[in-house]
């Protein structure tokens, strides 16, 4: 590294430069990781909270939780086959409510055991009881809206109004806050579905039809139960989430995005330091003539390399951490540890890969051809 740095505190101003363009590429790099994984939590946060294993569908639902119906038989069966405590009904809705007969929102109704394992933590007021009519959680998004615990939302399709008795946080679905009602709420929503005269003015809760079940198990256990149900689909989390409307073009698009800037680095490094190893052949020539190895001028020009990009690094990270702090908290944005050293390392790895131009340039230089044009 001896000779990569005395080169670099002689020519400050160029790697300056150098590192500035870096600086701004990695940044770009960052944001829109960030934004990209924040868009995705914001998308499909509810189903990523949930503890479950698989999921059970329709088998016409084309993976999609909003067009799978199970009606109650069938899910009676996937809990009888799932065993005690390792299935849970899942109702997905969506919906417009009035916010306490002022504004409107949109919601998704996730209709959820308010006892078992799939129903949220509350972080603000009280728990939902699983014979709860008329009372939901909402997630905090909708404290925007006005809602407000004792307020009450009111559906605009079915007319069903729900009083809020908790707030829980970060559960999304498709890009809308979360309103979480009972088994015995989701009865009532369906109604109109099931028909007033089936219902008897009292629809049981275990007799409306959900979503999916969600389930716990080892993958053998599982692919078992779905086998002994011909009219369903199992699907991974990673399926369900992936199936919600939006979510594959949305990440899709953002990857693409990404990988772009990853090329651009790595290209923009290529160029810039081939052009300088082309100006340094003759003085790459002449070390070699007296003894320097090609391994060591190697590892100089990829230590450069790898200095520069570490350095842009850290620079950005601390842009990123101050462009975090002033972002508003409407902006989807979110990046963890393991997101950002797996970014970290591919950028570093996609520079490292960047040089091997340079590398091969520096290899191929010849100790009498350089001598030879010196002297001339």
């Amino acid at each position: 590294m001896f000779l990569a740095l005395r080169e670099m505190r002689h020519a400050k101003l160029r790697y300056a430069l150098m590192a500035a363009i870096l600086i701004l590429v990695s940044f770009l790099v960052l944001f829109v990781t960030g934004l990209a994984k924040g868009l995705s939590y914001a998308n499909a946060s509810s189903v990523v909270n949930m503890p479950a294993d698989a999921f059970l569908l329709s088998a016409d639902a084309e993976h999609r939780l909003a067009r799978s119906e199970l009606a109650a038989p069938q899910a009676e069966r996937i809990r009888e086959l799932a065993g005690e405590g390792k299935s849970e009904a899942l109702g997905v809705r969506m919906a417009a409510v009035e916010v306490d007969g002022a504004g409107k929102a949109d919601a998704a109704v996730l209709a959820v055991d308010p006892e078992g394992w799939l129903a949220p933590p509350v972080v603000e007021g009280a728990a939902l009881a699983p014979g709860d009519t008329g009372k939901a959680m909402a997630d905090a998004q909708l404290k925007a809206a006005g809602a407000r615990i004792g307020g009450v939302l009111t559906d605009t399709a079915s007319g069903r109004s729900w009083e809020i008795v908790g707030f829980t946080q970060d559960e999304s679905f498709s890009h809308t806050p979360a309103l979480f009602v009972s088994p015995a709420e989701w009865a009532e929503l369906a109604r109109p579905v099931l028909g007033g005269a089936a219902s008897g003015g009292g629809e049981p809760a275990g007799s409306a039809p959900y979503n999916a079940i969600a389930l716990q198990g080892d993958a053998q256990r599982l692919e078992a139960i779905a086998a002994e149900l011909p009219d369903t689909a199992l699907l991974s989390k990673r399926q369900v989430i992936e199936a919600i409307p939006g979510y594959s073009a949305e990440q899709g698009s953002l990857s693409m995005m990404i990988a772009f800037l990853y090329v651009i680095s790595a290209f923009v490094l290529a160029v810039f330091f081939y052009v300088m190893t082309l100006q340094k052949l003759g003085q790459f020539g002449i070390l070699k003539a007296i003894g320097a190895g090609t391994g060591y001028l190697a590892r100089s020009v990829a230590g450069q390399v790898l200095l520069l990009a570490a350095a842009s690094l850290a620079a950005s990270l601390l842009l990123i951490a101050g462009f975090c702090a002033v972002l508003p908290a409407s902006l989807p944005f979110r990046l963890d540890e393991m997101t950002l050293l797996a970014t970290c390392g591919l950028f570093l790895a996609t520079s490292a890969a960047g040089s091997l131009v340079s590398i091969v340039k520096v290899a191929r230089a010849d100790a009498l051809e350089a001598i030879g044009r010196t002297t001339a």
